[in-house]
């Protein structure tokens, strides 16, 4: 008998369910830390590879090419397969992923490494919530997405002041190394919890297509992508700004992160509380605050004391921005929530590409305070487009 014929029901328990809730959320805890680490360690691993730094950045922006292709074709080329199958299998190219980087020993290496992450990134996020809704009854639901995301606010919060903390004591490989017996325990889990979910309909690009002919999802799809994009142009050069900037050394940028990352924990607690039946308003807040932070960052960035209490501002808001969108998509693509989570992870993974790149070019090509602007611009941008947010709603 298999693995898969041999595993948990969902006629089990409640309590087999919610370990499998669980899995899933270590599972998120993981993919945000493996997919992130590199903020944390780009100098070192620069240096490693004999790259430049905006060449190593690129390191998350291939993870993200791999996670927009995935997003949109997992719920139609694997569309048949059982959804227990699909999840171990992500899992499993996430421990392959952190091998390939540990091992890389040049920048080819670590682009392949880096984009099987990208596979296993857009294709377990693209099935998650369709995945909790069949693993609890509606009731449980918030407790469950709750969960869910605490698995990537705890990653949010500890991996990158830890991976940075112990690449400075232990070497950047090492860090990677460390990940891959969690991932393993990870892959045992999924196979022990998860219930076997056989494939219900399956999923076509026409459901997509469809969404994106609304003017009002099309412009909250790229107001929401413009956010992301400036987000990340700023995060992904986060480490070389506090070095050259602020003067950082290994101890201080380790605090520095984990202000940014507690931070995130006030974030999502706020943003469940305070988001309520009017979205509309909360919309540009993530790039108006975000932005704002990334612009005082570049005027009083040599003071620790304030770059501290400016990053703990933009991680609150950084993890709240899910949150507010994630709330928009699920009020105005009600009738087509699969179709829409898609098209969102895609979003999102192709913003983290971009800015990602384009941080990537303006640190190369002119400095770093020219990639904190073009973040910032970005902002600008997508305050511009979200205005009050009416033109973002679903007609009534």
């Amino acid at each position: 008998m298999t693995t898969e014929a041999s595993a948990p029901t969902l006629a089990d328990t409640p309590t087999a369910a919610w370990g499998a809730v669980l899995s899933m959320a270590l599972c998120v805890a993981l993919l945000i830390a493996s997919e992130f680490l590199p903020v944390s360690l780009l100098t070192p691993m620069a240096a490693g590879l004999h790259a430049t730094e905006g060449q190593t950045g690129q390191a998350i922006s291939i993870s993200g090419l791999f996670a927009v292709v995935a997003s949109l074709l997992v719920t139609t080329v694997a569309g048949r397969l059982n959804r227990k199958t699909v999840l171990v299998a992500m899992t499993a190219l996430m421990l392959a992923s952190l091998v390939l980087v540990a091992a890389a020993s040049n920048f080819t290496i670590l682009m392949v490494g880096r984009a099987l992450l990208g596979v296993c990134v857009g294709g377990f996020w693209a099935l998650a919530t369709a995945v909790i809704m069949r693993l609890v009854p509606s009731e449980a639901m918030p407790r469950a997405l709750a969960i869910l995301y605490g698995g990537q606010a705890i990653a949010a919060a500890f991996a990158a002041p830890i991976g940075s903390y112990l690449g400075g004591m232990f070497g950047w490989r090492e860090v990677f190394w460390a990940l891959t017996p969690l991932v393993a325990v990870n892959l045992v889990w999924h196979l022990t919890a998860l219930p076997s979910l056989p494939a219900r309909d399956r999923q076509d690009f026409g459901a997509m297509l469809a969404l994106l002919r609304r003017p009002y999802f099309l412009r909250g799809l790229t107001a929401s992508m413009l956010s992301w994009g400036s987000a990340f142009t700023m995060f992904t050069y986060l480490r070389p700004f506090l070095e050259g900037v602020t003067g950082a050394d290994v101890g201080l940028l380790s605090l520095l992160l984990l202000a940014l990352g507690m931070a995130g924990f006030i974030g999502t607690w706020a943003a469940g509380r305070f988001v309520g039946p009017e979205i509309a308003p909360l919309l540009k807040t993530p790039a108006l605050i975000m932005g704002g932070a990334t612009l005082g960052l570049l005027l009083l960035g040599r003071s620790w004391l304030a770059v501290g209490v400016l990053l703990a501002v933009w991680g609150a808001m950084n993890t709240g921005m899910s949150v507010i969108w994630m709330t928009w998509m699920s009020r105005n693509a009600g009738d087509a929530p699969e179709a829409a989570g898609s098209l969102m992870v895609a979003a999102i993974q192709t913003s983290i590409l971009l800015g990602a790149v384009i941080g990537g070019w303006l640190l190369d090509g002119l400095s770093i305070q020219a990639t904190f602007a073009g973040s910032i611009i970005l902002a600008l941008a997508a305050i511009a487009l979200i205005g009050d947010g009416r033109r973002l709603l679903k007609p009534q």
